[in-house]
């Protein structure tokens, strides 16, 4: 049943931007902008909340709670564990904005800051850190952490309305069903764009390294492949297919890195580094809460922040369904720390590597390198790459990069897709996940097309304002869940302390 009304209405939409693709455009828009305007400040709250959340939880009271049972061995080593998440979270966009996301920062800075200048480098990289740090992973690992515990735990299905069962009952109701359909709706609609998007950056690499034109035409042939591809990696399960494409893309993105450090402007590499994370561990707070709502001209904080709160937000359903899914057997403690604090520190390490080494060329060497990314983000990357040396060697593995990202996102997203439209199953069938899998790819390609795939993301992000409201129900069920399960492990405990001093007495007698 979920399923059908989700195809429904995927086809209802797809079929609005297909047709009056103007329309549905403008009224995406219009509906973002509402959002994002009219609602900043309650993203900030809210991400800051899932960000304290989080630390508490992991510190805490709850630290050791296992998800799974008590003397339950975690599911995947931590090596595999860590790259699957990562590679689900946001690999691929880390290789796409690394380069380009500092240089806009340094040319367009945050109000009160003068562009070009080394003010505006600082904060370039700050804000790169901020947007892609500890507040996205805060919100994957509280969608994650919920889902994993009511599954493993409670033995609940592996829905996000399961989550919503440590509320109060009369706060359930069939209200519950519809978040499932909004999670389906948002993982597809974010899944889809993904595959358009992606696919101009490998054009974009295809076209540096071997000539390959950049049109739709390339762009299509690219999803075909690449969707044949991660089906056939879908298709050989998850602790093989998934598995091992997340190990490749961490050796890849590792090797991709530590050979631009070494050829690089190592030690400016390194003091990036070390200036961005003081500045953006004491700045953390004014960041989390920042707006300016005395300068009407300013869009800066709604165009960057904001809109990257709600994107990340958009995509914590089918993120945290993934993560809960391959996290059984850790503690809480053990939960947060690798879904959180760890890509938090891998994702600054890049940027460091990226950004802090394209603004050194452009402010020291005097290579534009700005005004390619202001031409085309996705070919940022390769242009840098053309100041270095081994420029054919880097461009090729980039892309090789981009490619493996693209298939394990593809290849996650139909393993959440076929979980969701199928009770929380989480093993679900091959043919489901296969339907999604060419699914995604015919509305990718459909919008690619008719020039739809930018409305379409736009909507999808849309819907990160009522789940975020979700996102802070599940985080209120799973505070309650945790207080009962926390008392029960201690009244078990104290009742095991007392009959092991009755039965010591019992000895002594």
């Amino acid at each position: 049943m979920l399923r059908t009304i989700a195809y429904l209405l995927i086809a209802a939409f797809v079929g609005w931007a297909l047709a009056a693709p103007s329309h549905f455009g403008a009224a995406a828009n219009a509906a973002l902008a509402f959002s994002t305007q009219k609602f900043s400040w309650f993203y900030l709250w809210a991400v800051f909340a899932m960000v304290v959340a989080s630390l508490v939880l992991a510190f805490g009271r709850y630290g050791s709670i296992r998800l799974g049972d008590d003397d339950e061995e975690p599911a995947f080593s931590r090596m595999s564990w860590f790259s699957m998440l990562f590679a689900a979270g946001m690999g691929i966009g880390l290789v796409f904005w690394g380069v380009a996301e500092p240089l806009s920062h340094y040319v367009t800075p945050p109000p009160g800051i003068a562009p070009k200048t080394p003010e505006a480098a600082n904060a370039a990289m700050r804000y790169a850190f901020f947007h892609w740090g500890i507040h996205p992973w805060a919100v994957y690992s509280v969608v994650a952490l919920a889902i994993a515990f009511f599954q493993f735990r409670r033995k609940l299905p592996i829905t996000i309305g399961a989550t919503m069962s440590g509320l109060p009952a009369r706060m359930q109701g069939r209200w519950v069903h519809a978040v499932d359909l909004l999670a389906v709706l948002a993982t597809a609609f974010g899944v889809a764009t993904s595959l358009g998007l992606g696919a101009l950056q490998i054009n974009s690499g295809l076209a540096r390294v071997f000539g390959l034109p950049v049109g739709v035409a390339s762009q299509v042939g690219i999803i075909v492949v690449t969707t044949a591809i991660f089906l056939a990696s879908s298709a050989s399960g998850l602790d093989r297919g998934i598995k091992w494409l997340s190990n490749t893309n961490l050796v890849l993105a590792g090797m991709l890195a530590l050979f631009v450090l070494l050829i690089g402007p190592t030690s400016a590499i390194l003091e990036t580094f070390t200036t961005t994370l003081g500045r953006y561990l004491s700045e953390f707070v004014q960041m989390s809460l920042r707006l300016t709502p005395f300068r009407a001209e300013s869009t800066w904080v709604g165009g960057w922040t904001v809109f990257y709160w709600a994107w990340w937000i958009s995509w914590s359903p089918f993120v945290g369904l993934f993560i809960a899914r391959v996290s059984r057997g850790r503690t809480i403690r053990e939960f947060v720390i690798g879904t959180m604090l760890v890509p938090s520190l891998a994702g600054f390490a890049w940027f460091s590597v990226f950004g802090g080494t394209a603004l050194h060329m452009e402010i020291f060497e005097g290579v534009p390198l700005s005004e390619a990314a202001a031409r085309d983000a996705a070919i940022a990357l390769f242009a840098l790459f053309d100041t270095l040396p081994a420029s054919l060697l880097l461009s090729v593995v980039a892309t090789v990069l981009v490619l493996v990202f693209f298939v394990t996102s593809g290849d996650s997203a139909t393993f959440v897709l076929g979980m969701l439209s199928d009770r929380g199953n989480p093993d679900p069938s091959l043919r489901n996940k296969l339907s999604w899998g060419v699914l995604v790819a015919l509305i990718a390609i459909a919008l690619l097309v008719g020039g739809g795939l930018k409305a379409l993301q736009t909507a999808a992000i849309v819907m990160a304002l009522p789940f975020a409201v979700v996102i802070l129900l599940m985080l209120a069920s799973l505070l309650r869940a945790l207080r009962d399960e926390a008392d029960r492990i201690e009244r078990e405990e104290r009742a095991m302390r007392r009959r092991m001093r009755e039965q010591a007495r019992s000895n002594a007698q």
